[in-house]
């Protein structure tokens, strides 16, 4: 196959990834790799998808972000997710800082660990405790305000 022939190819596999949700540029590049694309290739559909506004990593971090932050899960979380789909690390800090504004992490905290609370019944109240206090470090919400929330919780 010549090289226009994978290149067309390596765009039509690209679209199809972005089909069904938008993806980073080391996304595409990465899958475009298990294809077995040529490093050239992968480069220039890559540059092309940028040039034509298909893959935007600022616009993949705040959709990324809107969409995940109501899971609920907190900001270092989200920040390591965007890490791992290879942001860069400025983008991952303005994208965060707009979300900061409107971010009310104590109420969401709070919300988050009344709801795990009434699925664990007939608990002991510290094991209780503790696990709620697992679970919300886990979602990435700041230990600060996790400690701060389980110390008001009474059982």
């Amino acid at each position: 196959m010549n090289e226009a022939a994978t290149f067309q190819k390596a765009k039509e596999y690209s679209f199809l990834l972005l089909k069904f949700r938008l993806r980073s540029e080391k996304e595409i590049s990465e899958r475009l790799k298990k294809k077995k694309f040529p490093e050239q290739v992968i480069n220039a559909t890559v540059a092309f998808l940028k040039e034509k506004k298909f893959i935007d990593d600022d616009e993949f971090a705040r959709a990324w972000i809107e969409s995940r932050i109501k899971k609920p899960l907190g900001l270092r979380r989200l920040k390591e997710e965007l890490r791992v789909k290879g942001i860069d690390k400025e983008i991952i800090e303005s994208s965060i800082r707009e979300v900061r504004r409107d971010y009310a992490e104590a109420d969401i905290v709070a919300e988050a660990a009344a709801e795990k609370l009434s699925r664990i019944k007939g608990v002991e109240p510290q094991k209780a405790k503790s696990r709620v206090y697992a679970y919300l470090l886990r979602r990435g919400f700041s230990p600060d305000v996790v400690i701060d929330t389980i110390n008001k919780i009474r059982i």
